[in-house]
């Protein structure tokens, strides 16, 4: 699906909170600002407004939150769609070249009606000194570029309106959950179990970014053991959630039981993920 039309959208309500304190983080925030205010379609929510509300409700910059987390978040500040991230200028010393710095910004596009990730990137530039690395990168937040952001939004927005629409028509049925690690109930209520656990695939991207995360999934399970539904509860972006939804779309289970009856379960799956060892030198 394109983009949606001007006639099919209105202007969504974003805030965009601090990137971090390096100057890099300023220097984005101010280059993502100026670029996504000039968007007729987006109301930008004042900066200290925005930071004011975070704050008050005690968020400290984590780029690793749960739905309820984001939702919270949204309130707090009144939008309906959160720019968070990370930027940073570092050194680089290979061992197998001369050192060169890096410059990087993590972005996340997060709707603060369902709390879901709608969108991430990790731009990065590599230049011989870190100036010029960090102009490199200031350059990528090109028109162009933003005006990416900007129709991600409009278009998670549109996708969302229709979400609620087919919700009215067709309500979702209400399935009991539990964790996959909770004990034997009084009333002999066990959670489904996987036949065996799976490992998801520590993708390139978080390599890359040497990102340490957990990602939670709620995984509906039917009487028969088999996954009918899946959902990011908390998301972490570069590829760990793709990499999370891949693994639990091959899982079987052994089903729910309720005094000795198999029944249908929701049930919490957690992922942990580590930076892996590196190799050590031979």
């Amino acid at each position: 699906m394109g983009a949606p039309t001007a006639a099919q959208t209105r202007s969504a309500r974003v805030a965009i909170l601090d990137l971090g304190q390096t100057t890099t983080g300023r220097l984005s925030h101010d280059a993502l600002t100026k670029r996504i205010s000039a968007n007729q379609n987006i109301a930008l929510v004042d900066r200290d407004q925005a930071m004011a509300a975070a704050n008050g409700i005690g968020y400290r910059g984590s780029l690793n939150l749960s739905l309820q987390e984001s939702r919270d978040l949204g309130s707090a500040i009144g939008c309906d769609f959160l720019i968070l991230g990370e930027a940073d200028t570092l050194r680089r010393s290979p061992s197998d070249g001369p050192p060169y710095f890096e410059s990087h910004i993590s972005v996340f596009i997060i709707s603060a009606r369902t709390g879901r990730l709608a969108f991430w990137e990790r731009p990065e530039t590599t230049r011989a000194t870190a100036d010029a690395a960090e102009r490199a990168l200031l350059d990528e937040l090109s028109p162009d570029l933003i005006e990416g952001y900007v129709k991600a939004i409009l278009r998670k927005a549109q996708d969302e309106s229709t979400e609620r629409e087919l919700a009215v028509e067709q309500p979702r049925v209400v399935i009991e959950g539990m964790s996959d690690n909770s004990e034997e109930t009084v009333d002999g209520t066990r959670p489904p179990r996987p036949f065996r656990r799976l490992k998801p695939v520590y993708p390139e991207a978080a390599a890359r970014a040497q990102i340490e995360a957990v990602v939670d999934v709620l995984v509906d399970v039917d009487e028969k053991g088999e996954v009918s539904r899946a959902e990011i509860a908390r998301w972490a972006g570069y590829g760990l959630d793709e990499s999370v939804m891949s693994t639990v779309k091959q899982l079987h289970f052994f089903p729910a039981m309720r005094n000795r009856l198999a029944v249908p379960m929701r049930v919490l799956l957690r992922y942990n993920f580590r930076k892996p060892a590196e190799n050590p030198s031979p």
